[in-house]
């Protein structure tokens, strides 16, 4: 098993958070946007605001099942879907996937766009999918914080998109979190909202994934976001509460996907969203799964169920994740308060920790 190394502080905990950005050397410079790939396509928003997408389709004479709107995680990028999306693609889905506003190549980049620009965003790029492909079918894929902004969206407008895929929604809201981060955090966002955190503070060994060489590529990727500012940590709190609210107003075309190693929203988090979503929500739990669902190792289980689930929502899940999910939900073992100021490491048992520092 290979960890990565993620550093926090009281103030700087959320960066453990989400799978965040892998440590900065000291001989990393400013993120130079020449450096930056070029997108596939790109997305402009009424307010003119540019978003850089990647594009994934199917091989020719592969029949059209529909299409992929893919959310990328806090930090991330376009680039979050290069092991799933050609999965995706040869089973007859277009997947679309942006950089959100603030991350990515957009000229935000590093600045907090806000929840209601995040979801707004959504929102036109789907329309214009819709106007794009107007016979088929949109579904929405979300990871972690994009997880989040899809719960947002879906509670408010769940005619958006024909179906839902939230994988390890980013739901560790204000209510799951100690006093000693939240405060510290109101605190630092008033004195100083743009400190900026790169991962030097107190070390701390958070499993985000067990795929060393995906892990890798999201440290070495230009487009991964290297450093956070306090406002960007408040304001993904902000979501991440929101999206713990908004679990009770899920559609029912929705299926949430969660990992028991996740060490990134720790699972009296995901336990709290999981009992206030509606009883017509799919939930499948992975054994051996992280945070990072769809670039583990073992991802081939976690495609084959989101295909077979939107091909037949009524149907078993082929991994039998479905089952996994009905025993975690009847098992009192979830952690009973959350952790003093982030997710605990080690969580599966496995001994002695080796670090792998990027």
């Amino acid at each position: 098993m290979i960890r990565r190394r993620v550093a926090v502080s009281t103030l700087g905990a959320a960066l453990a958070l989400l799978g965040v950005a892998p440590r900065r050397c000291a001989a990393d410079g400013p993120d130079p946007q020449a450096a930056f790939p070029a997108p596939d396509l790109v997305f402009r928003m009424r307010d003119l605001c540019v978003l850089p997408a990647r594009l994934w389709r199917p091989p020719a004479g592969v029949a059209p099942a529909g299409v992929i709107l893919a959310l990328h995680g806090f930090t991330d990028s376009r680039d979050a879907w290069e092991l799933p999306a050609p999965v995706f693609a040869k089973a007859g889905y277009t997947v679309v996937a942006p950089d959100q506003r603030g991350f990515g190549a957009t000229a935000s980049r590093g600045i907090w766009a806000g929840q209601a620009a995040m979801v707004a965003d959504v929102a036109e790029v789907a329309a214009q999918l819709r106007a794009l492909y107007p016979s088929q079918r949109l579904v929405l894929l979300g990871e972690s914080m994009g997880s989040a902004v899809l719960m947002c969206l879906a509670a408010h407008a769940p005619a958006t998109a024909d179906a839902y895929v939230l994988t390890s929604p980013a739901v560790w809201g204000s209510a799951q979190m100690a006093f000693t981060l939240t405060g510290a955090l109101w605190a630092a966002d008033h004195v100083a909202p743009g400190w900026r955190l790169t991962g030097t503070e107190i070390p701390l060994d958070i499993a985000a994934c067990d795929n060393r060489d995906a892990l890798i590529r999201l440290s070495r990727d230009p487009l991964t976001l290297r450093g956070v500012t306090v406002a960007m940590l408040k304001g993904l709190v902000d979501l991440m509460t929101a999206a713990q609210d908004a679990s009770a107003g899920l559609p029912p075309a929705t299926i949430v996907l969660n990992g028991r190693k996740d060490q990134v929203v720790p699972p009296a988090a995901a336990a709290a969203a999981w009992a206030k979503m509606p009883p017509g929500v799919r939930r499948a739990f992975y054994l051996n799964g992280y945070h990072m669902l769809l670039r583990d190792l073992d991802r081939t289980l976690v495609e084959a169920d989101i295909l077979s689930w939107l091909s037949d929502p009524q149907g078993w899940l082929p991994s039998g994740a479905d089952v996994n999910a009905a025993a975690w939900q009847s098992d009192h073992g979830w952690l009973p308060s959350p952790p003093p100021v982030a997710p605990a490491s080690g969580l599966d048992g496995i001994g002695a920790r080796p670090v792998w520092p990027f």
